[in-house]
């Protein structure tokens, strides 16, 4: 360290997704750190770190989504091995932090699992979280360490200025989407829409009402996440038949489980735009989807993060 300042970095990652890990330290013109993350044949854990981090700061790269108690453990004991291996500053960059949809007690005896797990992360010895749309904003007040809180907006919105697509509405697809879909209507200066529904139980939805005109116009559904892609399908046949023009969508979390895939081919999706902030394999990839890497700005805020720099700046790009 100098005058404050780690004089090296390294980034590393573990099995949830190399390929983004690998394009972000390229971007940083670094190679990936020498590890590997196996299991020993009782289904138990193994990593190994073939190169000294001893007073380097310490980059993570590991989303926590399916399988994901595999991948949240991969991330934890890599911390530990860095802690233990005298690391300058461990930095946990989480794309996609899962268990954050259990952010709160919804009903009687309910457990708080994300703060859990943001207890285990500072408890491996983690010094920053950097991470993106949590599903819930509190999220980062559930850590005793800094978070940086990164938002996929802009770049989808970047992504459908360039359409230059006429009479267009933002939609969100329930009442907690709607902060999010106003940023992105003020962006691309047009109108929002608000889907009113309710959720009989968990992975279930049923559309009850739409607020908001959507009859003759290009309508985006923005939402943090698509899981089951129920809610977003419904959505888009909902507005569809009320007289929307065309039906877009952006996520940025493709969590695509269970009948996602199905859902989304027989939808009325003119095309459905994505992050990469989980990986997506070859056969969940259809012709109407359009997935943008989110290397650049996770590089950025590393770089920002290194360098002791503002990583609020990029929300006001």
């Amino acid at each position: 360290m100098k005058n404050g300042v780690y004089t090296d970095y390294k980034v590393f990652t573990c099995n949830s997704h190399p390929e983004l890990a690998e394009e972000i330290a390229g971007i940083m013109g670094k190679p990936l750190g020498k590890a590997t993350v196996t299991k020993f044949s009782d289904g138990e854990i193994s990593v190994n770190i073939w190169e000294t981090v001893r007073g380097v700061d310490c980059y993570i790269v590991q989303s926590t989504n399916d399988p994901v108690n595999d991948n949240l453990m991969e991330l934890l004991i890599m911390i530990d091995a860095m802690k233990r291996a005298s690391a300058g500053r461990i930095n946990a960059v989480i794309p996609y932090y899962g268990y954050a949809r259990q952010d709160r007690k919804a009903k009687a005896r309910d457990p708080i699992t994300s703060k859990l797990v943001a207890n285990l992360i500072v408890a491996a010895g983690a010094d920053r979280v950097i991470t993106m749309d949590l599903h819930a904003n509190q999220i980062q007040g559930y850590f005793d360490i800094p978070v940086d809180h990164l938002v996929g907006m802009p770049i989808l919105a970047d992504y459908f200025k360039q359409k230059n697509l006429p009479d267009l509405c933002v939609v969100s697809p329930d009442h907690g989407s709607v902060t999010r879909a106003r940023s992105l209507a003020e962006v691309l200066n047009c109108p929002i829409a608000i889907i009113d529904k309710r959720r009989p139980e968990p992975n279930k939805s049923e559309i009850m009402n739409i607020i908001g005109d959507i009859e003759g116009k290009n309508c985006i559904i923005m939402d943090d996440m698509i899981d089951t892609a129920g809610t977003i399908c419904n959505a888009a046949k909902a507005i569809k038949e009320l007289g929307a023009k065309t039906v877009y969508a952006g996520a940025t979390h493709a969590v695509l489980s269970g009948p996602a895939i199905d859902r989304i081919k027989d939808s009325v999706f003119e095309e459905m735009v994505l992050l990469n902030t989980i990986y997506l394999p070859e056969e969940k990839r259809l012709p109407n989807m359009k997935v943008i890497s989110v290397a650049p700005l996770f590089a950025e805020a590393m770089t920002r993060v290194h360098n002791n720099g503002s990583v609020s700046a990029l929300f006001d790009r």
